[in-house]
């Protein structure tokens, strides 16, 4: 497939503005690279984890890129001595990794996080509530741990018609680059 055709999620392109220039972010679940693709064009530093890497096998040896083949859901979360300054996770939800994303995210690091819904089985796949939001879920999750930024949860008809539940908070214990504010 040319990664070219699949654009970066509206969500991502919206609010990595607030990652801090030459930020570490790591993009997980990348599948075949989208959102590491553009986040490398915004002058970042990425790791991509996913089962499989081979769909972004061109960004292989590059300096600002590091592709990690790995196992999200049965092996042990890979990234426990690293902490970075964002973390993006797309169509992707295994509820055991949500403590593990925010201890790896340093105070005041941006997390970006869009997935399936409950409701989403009326329109398509996925329709197995293992993989989908409860209302309010990705709330939940950062309740405690970071200031939102933003939430949606309901329907969008892009890329293709789904109910999709999104967030982007700043974790607590530092400083935000910036907040987005009406009248400032």
């Amino acid at each position: 497939m040319d990664h070219k055709l699949v654009p970066p999620s509206e969500w991502v392109t919206r609010w990595a503005n607030l990652l801090a220039p030459h930020s570490h972010v790591v993009d997980v679940a990348s599948g075949s690279g989208r959102h590491t693709r553009y986040l490398l064009e915004l002058g970042h530093r990425v790791l991509a984890i996913d089962l499989d890497v081979s769909g972004m096998a061109d960004l292989d040896g590059r300096v600002d890129c590091q592709l990690v083949t790995g196992d999200l859901e049965n092996a042990p979360w890979p990234f426990d001595a690293e902490i970075f300054d964002g973390i993006v996770v797309t169509n992707y939800l295994f509820r055991p990794l949500f403590p593990n994303l925010f201890a790896s995210l340093k105070p005041g690091g941006t997390f970006i996080y869009e997935t399936f819904a409950v409701g989403n089985g009326e329109l398509g796949r996925p329709s197995n509530p293992d993989f989908l939001l409860k209302p309010g879920e990705l709330l939940e999750m950062a309740a405690g741990r970071a200031r939102v930024v933003a939430f949606e949860d309901g329907y969008v008809d892009r890329p293709k018609p789904a109910v999709v539940q999104r967030i982007c908070a700043v974790k607590n214990g530092g400083l935000a680059r910036h907040f987005p504010v009406s009248g400032n």
